[in-house]
Formats: C-alpha cells, structure tokens, sequence
C-alpha cells in the first residue's frame, strides 16, 4: 500500500490490513514470519509530513542463540512515527540534529510504502538475542551437542592452551612467597 502525499492532504487514511507470511520483505534471513502480520494504523498528512500510528501483531519463527532451536516469538508494538520530505533538506545547509530530530525519519518523492514502514518496525522489535528459554544450556563447544536434550562426553575441564603459561604462574606464584 502506497501512502500518498496528495491523498493524504485530502483526509486521513485508515489502514486495517493483514499481511500473508512472504508477502513483506523484511531484509534479514534471521526469522520468518509463520502467521499474517495484521495492522491497524492510521495516516496523516500534518505540515507536510506523513504521520502514521498505530498497533500490529504477528507471530516469527527465530533461532535461539544458544542451542540454535527453533524459537516462536510473539510480536506487537505501537508505533507513532513522523517522515519529512527529503526536499525540506537544503542540500547546502549543514545539518545540526538535535534530540527530537532522532524521532523523524525521510522519504522521497510522493509519499512512502507502508510494506517498507512495517519492515522496518517488526526489525526493530525484535530482541537482540533470542533465547528458547531462561536455562537454556546451549552447544558443547567441543562436540557441538545439544546439552539441553543429552549429556557430552567431552572433558569437563578442558583447558585453553594459550592460558598454561598463566596456570604455570598461579602454581609457582606461593612458591615464590
């Protein structure tokens, strides 16, 4: 859905919609959407810029970040956001940004896709790390087993090589006092 400027200066427009799973591209091949990604928002043009709030909510498939499961993750968030024209940027003034300057963002032309408004806030929505649970145990380093399904045989203790010459110094350090 295109939002556009010239429609926009003639009413708000109202948005319920549901997105398929593939139909957003999200630029990222770290989660896939598994359930319809459903908005309900609202646009506005307000002293020439278009600002769109509202809520959505959708359900991604991710990995968790120690054991490399599969991780749903429920997502929904509010969002208000402001986008100015780039042309009331002269290109010749040098630009200051203050704190409220952080909260706008730019588009080009006539107005801007609301695909490309909804890609960018599921991304930033997500979590930094994703975990499939609080005590999740993870991979052996060594073997690479799962160690929240099976136990390793791995050494328990297995020392770094390029620490011995600090294990050499705490053993000698007492015989020197």
């Amino acid at each position: 859905m295109f939002l556009d400027v010239h429609e926009l200066a003639t009413r708000k427009i109202r948005i319920r919609k549901d997105y398929a799973p593939g139909t957003l591209d999200f630029h990222s091949g770290d989660f896939q959407q598994i359930e319809p990604l459903d908005v309900r928002a609202t646009a506005e043009l307000i002293d020439g810029q278009i600002r769109i709030f509202g809520t959505f909510h959708t359900r991604l498939e991710l990995t968790c970040a120690r054991c490399l499961e599969t991780v749903v993750e429920e997502v929904s968030k509010d969002f208000d956001l402001i986008y100015r024209p780039m042309a009331s940027i002269r290109k010749d003034e040098e630009i200051r940004l203050n704190l409220d300057d952080t909260d706008v963002a730019f588009f080009e032309g006539d107005g801007l896709f609301l695909a490309d408004v909804l890609a960018e806030q599921v991304n930033l929505s997500l979590p930094m790390k994703v975990i499939c649970r609080s005590d999740c145990r993870g991979l052996c380093p060594h073997c690479g087993v799962n160690l929240n399904q099976e136990e390793c045989r791995c050494e328990s203790h297995a020392s770094d090589p390029r620490m011995a010459p600090l294990a050499r110094l705490k053993q000698d350090w007492p015989k020197k006092q």
